[in-house]
């Protein structure tokens, strides 16, 4: 099992999803520079979150016309397993792979501190046999998500939301939104149910010394 984790000037948390996948999954993961222009002979994609280009125009909006970028399209299209993590979730939307934006919290300020999320889909690649709330932290400026009407009525119905923020109790309520995201959104899934966007960390959350491992839940995922 290869997986390509994109390298983008500015992709600070590459680090932390390759530790999570190499040393606390057993995976084999490697980086790939946001200039190449194949993803031959890998399994899966991780689009990691951090600040690309110091987030100039929008978070992800710059980084989403990398050459790599264009690849990862084709390899979502083929129905092959890319999760987009933070600012990995912004470029996602920015190239169109998923609908909707991320934009400033309603807060109007970053945030950094840990979130529960429970599973809406529960038939997913992603979600599968994920039963309990999550903990996983969350740090971003731009993780509001929204889209129209229209489009969040599709989420719904099409069961395309991954995961929601709620309580520890799994109760989902704007009292747990930490961003504003409309419907407590946290993630989302392509039509196919492969690619996945999300806004907390799942690889900061892969072993106990570093808080807990409920990260792993959605991470060994890649296996497919």
């Amino acid at each position: 099992m290869r997986i390509a984790i994109i390298q983008t000037p500015g992709s600070n948390c590459d680090q932390d999803a390759f530790h999570a996948l190499n040393d606390r999954l057993g995976f084999a993961a490697n980086y790939v520079w946001h200039k190449e222009t194949s993803l031959q002979g890998y399994d899966a994609v991780v689009v990691p979150g951090g600040f690309t280009y110091g987030d100039y125009l929008r978070g992800g909006a710059i980084a989403s016309r990398s050459p790599i970028v264009s690849e990862v399209v084709r390899f979502a299209n083929e129905g092959r397993p890319v999760i987009g993590i933070c600012n990995g979730f912004q470029i996602l939307t920015e190239a169109g792979v998923l609908p909707g934006a991320l934009v400033r919290n309603a807060g109007m300020k970053f945030i950094c501190r840990k979130v529960y999320i429970k599973p809406i889909n529960k038939t997913s690649l992603w979600t599968s046999g994920i039963d309990n709330v999550l903990r996983v932290p969350i740090a971003h400026n731009e993780g509001r998500y929204i889209a129209d009407d229209e489009t969040i009525t599709m989420l719904r119905n099409e069961d395309r939301i991954a995961f929601a923020y709620c309580g520890s109790d799994g109760q989902v309520s704007g009292d747990y939104n930490p961003n504003g995201a409309m419907e407590n959104i946290a993630g989302i899934l392509n039509e196919r149910g492969n690619v996945l966007g999300m806004m907390p960390h799942p690889e900061r959350a892969c072993a106990e010394i570093l808080g807990g491992i409920d990260g792993k839940s959605i991470l060994s995922k890649l296996a497919g």
